[in-house]
């Protein structure tokens, strides 16, 4: 591949990708709002930049002279990425990959495609600043919930809390996939594209979150019991389709939450 890539938001899934994509001769560029990462950062190979959405400097130039922008940040700040993409505009940048959510859907139980209709948000709006942008070719992939490694769905409700709608279903997916798949994107050239990623199977809420308690070895989680149920079902069809992708994590009840290395 041998390209030179920038990642926005260098952390929990940035990092992985960026070693990902390292090993496979790529320059990566990532960006942090903490300088002691820095050092971890140059171990990995990865360029450190120190920068922050909300105060645009001028080393935002050198950042965004890459071919390709990854943009992991979880901000919902609207007029950040405004100013963002005007810098965008001013750089070599031709196609950006926009790391965005299954939150985007209403919950109204039924299967959600990338067609569906979405939820009036500041995420949504987002999507839209990057993919109306003619300047540049933009893919967005909405992933669902995210786990792996540190990140435990059997720790997602502790202390008391309660887990509502336990007859609905969940939509998760792992690190694992959430960073093959983006190295897929990037490999087949797959811009001005909306991809929904997520598990193939979606267990109930009630039986998955008391395996994957159980599994860590906390205390049953406790459940709302209502009459109603909300939920929704992320389809993945496309993404299997025209990425020919197969999930490594695709059935979630049959992993073992307490395998550290998972």
């Amino acid at each position: 591949m041998n390209k030179t890539i920038s990642i926005l938001g260098c952390g929990w899934l940035g990092k992985p990708l960026a070693i990902k994509l390292i090993k496979k001769g790529n320059l990566v560029k990532g960006s942090t709002t903490s300088k002691h990462k820095f050092k971890e950062f140059d171990n990995l190979g990865i360029q450190p930049y120190l920068i922050s959405l909300e105060n645009l400097k001028e080393n935002i130039n050198d950042f965004l002279n890459t071919e390709i922008l990854i943009v992991a940040l979880p901000s919902k700040n609207i007029i950040g990425f405004k100013n963002l993409i005007k810098n965008i505009k001013q750089s070599s940048i031709k196609k950006v990959l926009l790391i965005s959510s299954t939150s985007v859907y209403k919950s109204e139980n039924l299967e959600v495609t990338e067609e569906s209709e979405l939820v009036d948000s500041p995420l949504v709006e987002i999507e839209n600043i990057f993919t109306s942008n003619q300047e540049f070719q933009t893919t967005v992939v909405r992933f669902a919930g995210l786990f792996g490694y540190d990140r435990k769905p059997g720790n997602f409700f502790k202390n008391g809390r309660v887990i509502p709608y336990p007859e609905g279903y969940v939509n998760m997916i792992h690190q694992d996939d959430c960073v093959s798949i983006l190295n897929k994107i990037i490999e087949n050239n797959s811009w001005n594209e909306v991809f929904n990623a997520c598990a193939d199977y979606h267990p109930k809420r009630r039986d998955y979150y008391i395996k994957t308690t159980a599994d860590i070895g906390n205390i049953p989680p406790i459940f709302e019991e209502t009459k109603n149920t909300v939920f929704k079902i992320i389809s993945n069809k496309k993404l299997k389709s025209v990425l020919n992708y197969n999930f490594k994590y695709a059935d979630l009840m049959a992993i073992n939450y307490g395998d550290l290395e998972i």
